[in-house]
């Protein structure tokens, strides 16, 4: 199982397999082809309230991670990670997202959780 998580302004690479965008707005001044976007499930992505909280600076990243994983419990976000968990079974996936540090972000908690 092979979860990688990569700006989605980098240009895609072959090792890159299916291309989720884990973003819930398209990414600024990027068009879909130069994305090679497969999926958008944007039920993933965090609330507004929890992105404008962590964004605000009031939270710590421990903290924001413990609050989106609990929003991914809920059964909309939980059916749509059981899915992916499905697609990531099946070859490599990458996240790709807009945000300037992904390694701290909802994706890398996304990764986390696909790969366990």
């Amino acid at each position: 199982m092979t979860v990688r998580v990569r700006r989605v302004y980098d240009p895609p690479e072959p090792e890159d397999g299916v291309r989720v965008l884990v973003d819930r707005l398209w990414p600024r001044g990027l068009s879909k082809d130069a994305a090679r976007v497969d999926r958008w499930p944007k039920e993933l992505t965090p609330s507004a309230e929890l992105r404008r909280w962590y964004h605000a600076g009031e939270g710590s990243y421990a903290a924001f991670a413990e609050r989106y994983e609990a929003e991914l419990a809920g059964p909309e976000a939980a059916q749509l990670l059981h899915d992916l968990r499905d697609v990531v079974q099946s070859g490599p996936v990458t996240l790709v997202t807009a945000v300037r540090s992904p390694q701290e972000s909802h994706a890398s908690v996304l990764a986390r959780l696909l790969s366990s």
